[in-house]
């Protein structure tokens, strides 16, 4: 923080408001925009793994196997996104603190559920009472980035299916008759090509990510839709240095722009990707691109 801004009442213009801005709360709030891009770098991958596992079940020869990764998918996608949320996040904190209370505790005599209220032995909470608070946040973070990626690999697997189904039969007949195994033509001729057919699903998927991680202010997260709401909100004299009224509009005014800035960024990589992926194949991009090189 600046050295001019130790007595803020002495402050006016550009001044106050270099010096509003350089607060330990709004480094929190410019540090919040790091904790949703991480957000996004773990879950997509997380993400797109789930999809692809979730996608090569449904289309498993073994009936139980298709069973079950036709029903992550329908079970999954036919849930709002917000009951999900709500929902998954508490039950698999609870599920996590009964298997070790079953462990950690087993001369416990008590119920567990208790009316309304969910009592475990101290040595099974997760995470322990006396944990530093970054244990608490990355804990949380963790249990977010997990039902991000589990809501989202469900979205993933129902693209990643269809885009295997759409890779032409011809093609992995051919390999088959070449002598490759169920496996090796699944790896080396159906994978490498499915990614041109999922790419426009998976577009949009990021969009709708990219789009949904304010959910994480639902989930405990200090996230940018945390800090917004609260240096946004109205500030008196007797509980700030720097007393405003409420800017709320203006601080999501800026999420805005920033949501817009980054969705455009990544526009303009999913486009070079899809360029790279459609060069010689037999769909219209494909044509396209070799109908360019042939004229230059």
């Amino acid at each position: 923080m600046f050295s001019f801004c130790s007595d803020p009442s002495t402050l006016s213009g550009l001044s106050w408001l270099s010096c509003y801005l350089t607060t330990g709360k709004h480094m929190a709030f410019y540090g919040s925009i790091g904790t949703v891009l991480l957000l996004l770098a773990i879950t997509a991958p997380a993400a797109l793994a789930f999809g692809f596992v979730g996608a090569s079940a449904a289309r498993a020869r073994f009936a139980p196997l298709r069973w079950i990764g036709k029903t992550y998918i329908a079970l999954v996608r036919g849930v709002p996104d917000i009951a999900f949320f709500l929902f998954f996040v508490i039950a698999l904190d609870q599920a996590i603190e009964w298997v070790r209370h079953k462990t950690l505790c087993p001369d416990w005599d008590q119920p567990i559920r208790q009316g309304n209220d969910f009592v475990v032995c101290q040595a099974a909470k997760m995470p322990l009472g006396n944990a530093p608070q970054w244990v608490h946040e990355t804990y949380g973070y963790f249990i977010a980035v997990f039902t991000f990626a589990i809501v989202f690999g469900a979205f993933a697997a129902n693209v990643l299916f269809g885009a295997m189904r759409a890779v032409p039969r011809a093609q992995m007949e051919t390999a088959e008759a070449y002598g490759m195994t169920h496996r090796q033509s699944f790896w080396r001729i159906l994978v490498p090509q499915m990614w041109i057919y999922a790419l426009p699903g998976l577009s949009n998927l990021w969009m709708i990510l990219v789009k949904a991680t304010p959910l994480l202010f639902l989930l405990g997260i200090e996230d940018v839709v945390y800090w917004a709401t609260e240096l946004g909100g109205s500030k008196a004299a007797r509980f700030s240095d720097y007393p405003h009224g409420d800017w709320r509009m203006w601080y999501f005014l800026g999420l805005l722009v920033l949501y817009l800035l980054f969705t455009k960024a990544s526009e303009v990589v999913l486009e070079r990707i899809m360029q790279r992926l459609s060069r010689g194949q037999a769909t219209s991009g494909g044509d396209a691109a070799r109908r360019a090189e042939a004229r230059a």
